[in-house]
């Protein structure tokens, strides 16, 4: 391996990717771009609910468990009906995903008895912000009829009775707060990298036939391997700075904690690189037209990472031959690392298996890519 031919062959494709604005584009503006929508766009929390009232009573008591609800902060009052048609014609119209019916006795069998009932109804067409707003909405009715029957009871001298002898005290750890964006943020950063590095390295050989340098290429002392490394160096730094941003992103401008080792990151994400521009690379080699090697790229990068790597839905949810097929997919791995580093503090040895992953894909794709590559023009 020359040393001199590698230097030239990375700075030729250097002068490419500076002269081309379509690269610089995709290299520089999309990392931030998708940052941010993808950073403020995806989120798993379900806050300030549209909620319709239906008071039938209209009581200080009745107004009082309408309060609770919004300020739970998972429920927003949207519209107060005052008649069981107008609930329907709301809810068909979408202006609300949930009513509360209060019924017109709701205070006087509360002060009776200590217990009232209330109705909710919820648009399911959503089934995941059904169950989530269901489960809210059962805690807030839980912690208002304790305190009602607390209330209730201590008006007539009496001690409220007590259902029982378990308590259930959860603790959380790794995200305490429960914030769906410290799960997916890291994710994302897997996301970009992954789309990036294997669009740009797509148009490496296939720039080259295209533009009819290849015969130049070929009648040059320069081997496969030294051609493959010249021209995944450029690119390779380009990934590494795309990381550095997005993680310092997800660190300072999101907030999300880091409480792992920074040279754990380093060398993850190095490999995670390595693979991603590997796999860019073959399809530059086996499709010489850049639109279609970049389409290529796109679909064989973009759906397995964001469907089949745990970034959007959990691995252990998936039927199982799913979830064989996401031992194939890389980012896996790599999100799995992320989350550790990011959220456990995870440490190289405890992420042995993903880090061998890795490293056996590294290694595969980058043989597989350097002897894909011929010095003929057949």
């Amino acid at each position: 391996m020359n040393a001199r031919r590698l230097f030239a062959i990375a700075f030729k494709e250097t002068l490419q990717i500076w002269r081309d604005p379509r690269s610089l584009a995709i290299a520089l503006l999309m990392p931030a771009m998708q940052m941010g929508l993808l950073g403020y766009g995806v989120s798993l929390d379900i806050k300030r609910v549209p909620l319709c009232v239906y008071d039938e009573e209209n009581s200080q008591t009745s107004r009082e468990l309408m309060q609770r609800f919004v300020a739970s902060h998972w429920f927003a009052a949207a519209h107060v009906l005052h008649d069981e048609r107008a609930v329907r014609d709301t809810m068909d119209r979408g202006g609300c995903i949930g009513t509360v019916t209060i019924p017109v006795n709701f205070s006087r069998v509360l002060a009776t008895t200590g217990a009232a009932s209330v109705q909710t109804v919820f648009d399911a067409t959503d089934a995941n912000t059904t169950n989530i707003s269901i489960g809210y909405a059962q805690g807030v009715i839980a912690q208002t009829s304790s305190d009602f029957a607390a209330r209730w009871a201590a008006a007539r001298g009496q001690r409220a009775q007590r259902v029982g002898g378990i308590d259930l005290e959860p603790r959380v750890w790794f995200n305490e707060g429960l914030d769906s964006r410290n799960f997916i943020i890291p994710g994302v950063v897997a996301v970009i990298l992954g789309l990036i590095g294997a669009q740009l390295t797509s148009l490496t050989i296939s720039r080259e036939w295209e533009r009819g340098t290849m015969e130049q290429l070929v009648s040059t002392p320069v081997t496969a391997l030294e051609l493959m490394i010249g021209k995944l160096t450029p690119y390779f730094v380009i990934g590494l700075l795309d990381a550095a941003f997005c993680l310092c992103a997800a660190t300072f401008w999101f907030r999300v904690p880091f409480r792992g080792s920074i040279g754990t990151l380093i060398l993850t994400t190095a490999l995670f690189t390595l693979v991603v521009l590997g796999i860019g690379y073959l399809l530059s080699v086996r499709i010489r037209s850049q639109l279609g090697a970049s389409q290529m790229a796109v679909t064989l990068t973009m759906m397995p990472i964001t469907l089949l790597s745990g970034y959007t839905f959990p691995i252990d949810q998936m039927p199982a031959p799913i979830r064989a097929v996401t031992l194939l997919v890389h980012a896996r791995y790599y999100v799995t690392i992320l989350r550790a580093v990011f959220l456990k503090g995870s440490t190289i040895a405890d992420l042995t298996a993903p880090i061998l992953a890795l490293v056996l894909y590294a290694a595969v794709i980058i043989w597989i890519a350097a002897r894909s590559f011929r010095k003929r023009l057949d």
